[in-house]
């Protein structure tokens, strides 16, 4: 077993702790409840059954190691589109063959979370609470998908570029918009990042979903 996927694993069992003591009772008595374990504890499609937040997390983290590779050696083409093939698999691994991570993606991840949160607020019987913040663990969720797109697109062009120095300044921008896509980002530079207008983080995310389980009893 990799030490990525025990992370995920512990991760993912930490998570299913905090729904409840007897958290296959309390999903199975509100449809809210089953989707929002999707997100934290455990999706059939994800690698190891794992949560789609912590799945997306960790193509995050491997996003991130992958072009901090990348920057060690700006002058050497051939190393930077090594790695930025490497960040590519992380994020949409539909688009380059094998990889580190996952191969689920940051992108699918993401727009999973999203779609899950959503339907959640739209179960029979969701609380104020599950809708409130579903929105927001939404929105945030859909601003990490956006970035990991463009992220994909630099990273194909990283792999296409003539001479170094293109490659450079490229790899320069996927190095801070992978780390946006766990911490998120102060767009309106008001100090703070938020989970709404395009600011927010897998980290806005995980705040959004530890605010709705609670209010649900579930942590």
């Amino acid at each position: 077993m990799s030490s990525k996927t025990l992370a995920i694993r512990v991760l993912a069992i930490g998570m299913a702790v905090a729904l409840s003591t007897d958290p296959a009772s309390a999903l199975q008595d509100n449809p809210a409840h089953t989707h929002i374990g999707h997100v934290a504890t455990g999706f059939a499609r994800t690698p190891d059954g794992a949560g789609l937040l912590p799945t997306a997390m960790a193509e995050a983290e491997t996003a991130i190691q992958h072009v901090d590779l990348a920057w060690r050696d700006t002058s050497n083409l051939e190393w930077m589109q090594t790695h930025a093939a490497h960040v590519l698999h992380a994020v949409d691994p539909s688009q380059v063959d094998g990889g580190p991570g996952l191969g689920f993606g940051v992108i699918a991840a993401s727009e999973g979370i999203a779609q899950h949160i959503e339907l959640a607020a739209g179960s029979e019987g969701a609380s104020d609470a599950v809708r409130t913040h579903a929105n927001h663990v939404a929105t945030a969720a859909r601003a990490v998908a956006g970035r990991a797109r463009e992220i994909a697109d630099l990273a194909a062009q990283v792999g296409s570029a003539p001479e170094y120095s293109s490659a450079e300044g490229l790899t320069q921008r996927i190095r801070t918009l992978s780390r946006q896509l766990i911490e998120g980002a102060d767009l309106n530079g008001d100090g703070q990042i938020g989970w709404g207008d395009g600011e927010g983080g897998l980290s806005q995310v995980e705040r959004h979903m530890g605010l709705m389980m609670g209010a649900e009893g579930l942590q």
